[in-house]
């Protein structure tokens, strides 16, 4: 099962805005969503994959820091 799906940013700069990110062959996205800064991704902001509601396939990411 692969594909694509769109999954919410919750905290940070990004609150609000939806990433369209790829699932692994069991249909799961990435655990962590980086989204660069001004420098690239030494200034990325760092999103943690959750589960909203596991019967129906449904995440978001929540904003956990800053890198560097």
């Amino acid at each position: 099962m692969a594909g694509t799906v769109e999954i919410p940013l919750v905290g940070g700069s990004a609150d609000g805005q939806l990433v369209t990110v790829g699932l692994d062959p069991n249909g799961r996205p990435p655990l962590t969503h980086h989204r660069p800064g001004a420098q690239g991704l030494a200034e990325a902001e760092i999103y943690e994959l959750e589960s909203i509601d596991t019967e129906r396939q449904r995440w978001r990411y929540c904003w956990r820091g800053q890198a560097g």
